[in-house]
């Protein structure tokens, strides 16, 4: 078993309800189970600015499968949630993201698959819901926790349960 670190996100409809569910339907004891989870948290939009606040959270998650298939189950799981790639806005509005952020302690780049997620040290949306739940790991040389606190926080709001 290898552990994952994803992060999920959704800004369309009701957001809390949709990740809870899209949790559930990642962590389905067949693809993954689910280790932790960090609690929700209300984001200002990034990249695209101009579009409603996002929801985010993040899990560690454990999964006999190779990483371009657990993408690939992430991906149906987004499908299964309403959204469509192919008709988004890139960093826009979406019904759910998931986003691998680190497999293990595996590097690796492919076209389409980049571990560790390239921007993960650039994005108070998921390293301070990942800092919850996996502050000490390490990525990239980095311990999250500590990436975490050095990252700008403004409008970042954990939200009640």
């Amino acid at each position: 078993m290898t552990q994952a670190l994803i992060a999920f996100g959704g800004n369309v409809g009701d957001a809390r309800a949709t990740i809870a569910a899209g949790i559930a339907a990642f962590c389905d004891g067949r693809a993954a189970t689910l280790v932790r989870r960090s609690a929700d948290y209300r984001t200002p939009p990034w990249g695209v600015e101009d579009q409603p606040p996002f929801v985010n959270a993040c899990i560690v998650a454990e999964t006999d499968l190779a990483p371009r298939d657990l993408l690939a189950h992430a991906q149906a799981v987004e499908r299964r949630f309403g959204r469509d790639r192919s008709c988004e806005t890139h960093w826009g509005p979406r019904t759910l993201d998931i986003d691998l952020i680190a497999f293990g302690d595996l590097a690796l780049d492919e076209p389409g698959l980049v571990l560790p997620h390239p921007r993960l040290f650039e994005r108070a949306f998921v390293l301070v819901p990942l800092a919850e739940i996996a502050a000490d790991a390490v990525i990239a040389g980095r311990r999250i926790g500590d990436a975490a606190a050095a990252i700008a926080r403004t409008g970042i709001a954990r939200l009640a349960p």
